[in-house]
């Protein structure tokens, strides 16, 4: 296995080093609204449903030339018996200690009652500095009953309102006074150093990214908090029976034999007609989003239920998107030597020519067999991972291109013959997935039989293995019809 990050995302190099602000409040108060405000970004969903953030989710902000880790924690009650609650805690806490400055964050329009003291008293006891941001203050009697709120014993209190930028400005300033200045010191001379001697990496004429970024895709309840939990060694992500436990997309990163891989678990995708609270809503859209910002999909499926038409949808949206494809069958144990329904083990040949015929369409994906919860071949994820974010980034020159269409036999392609088309030559055009411009002596659209022929004889020759293959046609005499 590679050698893993703490739970923690930068997106700078040594971001890690900054000072971390932690936004903690009970549900509902606009902590996401004053993160997604601050980082200038959506990364947050935001809704009137309480209890919509659970996962801690990391950003950075700039404030006075300095630049902050902020991270956005889900609603905090403290004693709250129930399953998901008690686990959005346990997230909650692990911010707690990793920060160094807490923000409070209170609804003007609530009345105080016992949680917020319990809360006031829990983050008084870890002795770090701690800034009450009064929020939603936006009319003019509203300032008054911020002042309410130093009931709770804390000092530093600041009347806001996340969604207008009105008051921030002055909890920034105060944050920043109160935090030590040698953490930024520290950062800023090895960011300084490492800009002094990084070189730009260079693969076939292409700029080679930094990190590859993995999106973590499927049905509700398959196991992708399970995996991104198992790959990183932390409990970044809240895991439980109950489907559609991430809402927020969750990331992490990976060093793996000198590759930077950020995993980025994403909210079950299920049909409209089964998600009914706007914040199921919402979380769908982030994670097709997030599917379609990722070079590499790892597509869940739950070897106990088989592959189901939810399955092929999601499977479809990382196809159409260009996204690389890695096939993973998990919970593989529960019907092989977990088996407890007296059936015989499951044969993965079998299996995988059924996987096969329902994903006809990612004949190209690797299929792996695994169990996220045992942990078994989470090693081959990662070799696979490199692998095909490699193989989409991979360049053909023309002349090994032309090389090849020499001998192509094209007469074996199962083509009508008014579908045919000759071709003079080909190019590569991009990559990241690998496009194709063949030009030809008609202009038409490929037939999806000869597509399929030239794809499979591509793959043969050049492998691209795991990224679809896309192509472009441009007839020799469009130029002149469009004179």
């Amino acid at each position: 296995m590679g050698r893993y990050h703490k739970s923690v995302v930068p997106a700078r190099a040594h971001g890690e080093k900054l000072p971390l602000v932690a936004i903690v409040g009970r549900p509902n108060v606009g902590k996401s609204t004053l993160f997604n405000r601050l980082t200038k970004t959506r990364r947050s969903i935001v809704g009137d449903e309480p209890g919509i953030t659970r996962d801690r989710i990391y950003g950075e902000y700039e404030w006075g030339g300095r630049v902050f880790r902020v991270v956005d924690t889900g609603g905090i009650v403290p004693d709250d018996p129930e399953l998901i609650p008690t686990e959005i805690y346990n997230q909650a806490r692990v911010a707690l200690e990793e920060a160094d400055a807490l923000v409070l964050v209170t609804d003007v329009r609530t009345e105080l009652a016992s949680p917020d003291y319990d809360l006031a008293r829990l983050l008084l006891r870890g002795g770090k500095p701690i800034f009450m941001a009064v929020n939603k203050v936006e009319g003019n009697e509203l300032p008054s009953e911020a002042e309410n709120f130093r009931r709770l014993g804390l000092k530093n209190l600041f009347a806001i309102s996340a969604e207008h930028a009105l008051g921030i400005g002055d909890l920034l300033e105060a944050i920043s006074d109160a935090l030590p200045v040698e953490k930024f010191a520290a950062a800023e001379a090895e960011a300084t150093a490492d800009e002094d001697t990084e070189e730009l990496h260079r693969t076939h004429g292409e700029f080679e990214p930094h990190e590859t970024s993995i999106a973590i895709i499927g049905r509700p309840n398959v196991g992708k908090s399970t995996l991104l939990n198992a790959l990183t060694g932390t409990e970044r992500a809240i895991v439980s029976p109950i489907a559609g436990t991430t809402r927020d997309a969750v990331d992490e990163v990976v060093e793996y034999k000198g590759k930077t891989l950020r995993f980025v678990d994403t909210a079950g995708i299920r049909r409209k007609g089964k998600t009914h609270m706007m914040a199921e809503k919402l979380s769908v859209v982030m994670a097709r989003r997030h599917l379609e910002s990722a070079d590499v999909a790892l597509l869940m499926i739950d070897a106990s239920e088989g592959v189901t038409a939810s399955d092929a949808t999601i499977g479809g949206y990382a196809h159409e998107s260009g996204r690389s494809v890695i096939i993973l069958i998990n919970k593989w144990d529960l019907v092989t030597t977990g088996r407890t329904d007296g059936k015989a083990p499951a044969d993965r040949g079998v299996y995988e020519q059924q996987v096969r015929r329902a994903l006809k369409y990612l004949d190209y994906a690797p299929i792996i067999f695994l169990s996220a919860a045992e942990g078994t071949n989470l090693d081959r994820i990662l070799k696979e991972v490199v692998t095909v974010a490699t193989e989409r980034r991979k360049r053909v020159s023309t002349g090994q291109m032309n090389k090849f269409l020499e001998k192509v036999d094209f007469q074996r392609a199962p083509v009508p013959m008014s579908k045919r088309i000759r071709i003079f030559y080909m190019t590569q055009a991009a990559v990241a997935p690998p496009t194709f411009i063949l030009f030809t002596d008609r202009d038409i659209k490929l037939h999806f039989a000869f597509e399929r022929f030239l794809e499979n004889q591509i793959r043969d020759n050049f492998g691209f293995a795991g990224t679809p293959i896309w192509f472009k046609v441009k007839a020799r005499n469009a130029d002149k019809k469009d004179d």
